[in-house]
Formats: C-alpha cells, sequence, structure tokens
C-alpha cells in the first residue's frame, strides 16, 4: 500500500467541485475535516463523506469539531444542541464523568449514522481562572485528575460509538490568555508545574490513537510554538509517552505566521505526523499537500494503527441513555 499524504483537508462546500475531486485523487490526503458551511442536512452529508472517500478510493477517516456548546458544526433541528462541556460538568457534579460518558456516547452514534468516524475530543487543557474564555468553559475542570477522569470517559464513548477520538491540544492549552485563533499565546510556567497539570492528562491518555498540537509557546521548553517544534514534539513522545499519530492544530490559524506550505514543512520537521489545514483556497490546499508530502514510514504505521482502532459501533439503546443522561445533567439536552 503506498503511504497517505501527510495532510487532513477540508472542502468548500455541500458537495465537492471536479476541481476538489481531482486535488484529493492526487494529493491522497490521510483524512478530510468538516465544517459548518459542509453541512445542509443528513442526506447530503452522508453524500459528502462518501464522495470523500470515494476520490481517494478508500475508507479516509472524515472528522468534525463536534464538542458541544460553542464548538459544534451539526446543529439544530437535524442534530442535537449542547451546553458547554464545563458547564455540563458543574451541571452533573459527582455524575459527571457517566454523564460526559453517556454525552459523548450520544454525539458518536450522530456522527456515526452520517459516515463521520472521528471527533477533535476530548479536550485535555486543564482550566484556569484566567484561561483565556475561548477556551475555557470547553473544558472539563481545573484539576489534571478531574480532567484525565472525565477525558478517559469521553474517549471511551467514541470508541465505543466506532468513532476516533482526537486528544487535544498536545501538550495542554489551559495556561493560555490569548486565542490561537487570533495570536500566539505564549506560557511562562516552569516545567514542573507543567508535567505536573497541564501534561498530566495526556500521560493519562497516551493510548490513545490520535492527537492534535496547541500553537502555544511554552517558554520553559522552547521559543517556538509546540505544532513547530521539535523539542516540544520529543518531549510529548519521550515524556508524555504519546505514540499515537499526531495531527497539527490548523495551520491558517494566526498563531502561525508565514505561508502554508512552509509551516507544513516546519511541522513536519518538528515531528508532527500530519498537518491539518483548514479554511484556505483551493490553491494554498495544494502548496500544504506538497509540502507536507507523503508519510514517512513510522507516520504511515501510527496512522495505519489509528485506522485499525475504527470498529462498529456497540449496538444501544438511545432512548435509554438519553433518559439516564437528562437525569444525570437535569435537562442538558434539546431535540
Amino acid at each position: 500500500m503506498s503511504r497517505f499524504g501527510a495532510t487532513i483537508l477540508d472542502a468548500g462546500g455541500l458537495r465537492l467541485t471536479a476541481e476538489e475531486k481531482a486535488f484529493f485523487r492526487e494529493a491522497d490526503p490521510f483524512g478530510f475535516i468538516l465544517f459548518s458551511r459542509n453541512v445542509e442536512g443528513p442526506g447530503q452529508l452522508d453524500a459528502l463523506c462518501t464522495e470523500m472517500r470515494e476520490a481517494v478510493g478508500r475508507e479516509a477517516l472524515i472528522t468534525i469539531d463536534q464538542e458541544g456548546g460553542r464548538v459544534q458544526r451539526l446543529h439544530a433541528p437535524q442534530w442535537r444542541e449542547w451546553i458547554p462541556p464545563l458547564a455540563q460538568v458543574e451541571r452533573a457534579g459527582a455524575g459527571a464523568a457517566r454523564a460526559m460518558y453517556l454525552r459523548y456516547r450520544i454525539i458518536a452514534h450522530e456522527l456515526r449514522s452520517l459516515g463521520i468516524d472521528s471527533n477533535c475530543a476530548p479536550l485535555l487543557d486543564v482550566a484556569t481562572p484566567r484561561t483565556h474564555p475561548f477556551l475555557r468553559n470547553r473544558c472539563y475542570g481545573e484539576s489534571a485528575e478531574t480532567v484525565a477522569r472525565i477525558g478517559r470517559a469521553v474517549a471511551r464513548a467514541h470508541l465505543d460509538g466506532g468513532v476516533l477520538p482526537v486528544v487535544k491540544h498536545l501538550p495542554g492549552h489551559g495556561r493560555a490568555q490569548s486565542d490561537s485563533h487570533l495570536e500566539l499565546p505564549r506560557v511562562s510556567a516552569v516545567k514542573k508545574a507543567l508535567q505536573e497539570v497541564d501534561f498530566a492528562p495526556f500521560r493519562a491518555l497516551s493510548d490513545m490513537p490520535l492527537g492534535m498540537t496547541a500553537h502555544v509557546v511554552y517558554e520553559a521548553l522552547d521559543a517556538a510554538p509546540a505544532t513547530l517544534s521539535a523539542p516540544v514534539m520529543a518531549m510529548i513522545r519521550d515524556e508524555i509517552g504519546f505514540d499515537g499519530l499526531i495531527m497539527s492544530d490548523d495551520i491558517s490559524m494566526k498563531a502561525l505566521a508565514g505561508d502554508p506550505g512552509d509551516l507544513s514543512r516546519q511541522a513536519i520537521a518538528a515531528g508532527c505526523d500530519v498537518v491539518l489545514h483548514c479554511n484556505g483556497t483551493l490553491d494554498e490546499k495544494r502548496r500544504v499537500a506538497e509540502a507536507a508530502g507523503r508519510m514517512g514510514a513510522v507516520a504511515q504505521a501510527r496512522a495505519e494503527r489509528a485506522l485499525a482502532a475504527r470498529h462498529a459501533a456497540d449496538e444501544i439503546d438511545i432512548a435509554a441513555l438519553e433518559a439516564e443522561f437528562e437525569a444525570l445533567s437535569k435537562g442538558a439536552v434539546d431535540g
């Protein structure tokens, strides 16, 4: 089998254009990511997923950001609306891990029925009182133990539903006080504090198949953001012990400055297995695909292991899960 293109790419609309199909056939990205602009309804979305996989001639990974709350691409009336994860945890109290398992098992059920087999969750960033608002209410708690425990439940819910989880944002975004969509955050904490808190949930879930980097500078580790930093990527592998496939966060975010092709080369050189590129022009996608190239042997092995972790969803009674969820979270789900 030839090696996959070292990219995860997106589409411009509800269906692939002829030009996109030709490009994807040539670039053969490892997978695809969906956004709200790609979503109209269940039939359309299932057809788009089919077109993506037909373009590359295999059952490519298709992922999405369906955390619930501010970050969700599937909305009512066809799909459920969710409160932010941190509010969910607080509402459920002692039953938070079970409530979050049920929440994401329901989400996984919705995704799998559409042909989507990955979700960019769980979010393992540990919240602080100063975490930037773009991230804070997406977190699961303010202690590493809480985040790891709930994160494990969220990951298991996805796997039980036949959906591969993506742990993010390696090695921890919670201390950042700026929005990496708009600027590059810097974290000045000493390494010991990072190891004890920020990195701990990722160590606890280092067995997961997929992870995503943080566009954050950890001044105790390197002057470059994690996505582009060989020392940070080596620390993720050697100290945190994460040996799953690592994708960059979206390299078109404003935290990273420069040409997308140059950024792609830097991310791969630093140790990312796959470059995630979103919201760019088709020409930019071409530059990214060319710069990222094909996966190396180690990255390809990680990719194949991740895909092998996909399986048919466990049989469930959705109505029963919803009833239990509502009892735990006091009606936090609509639809």
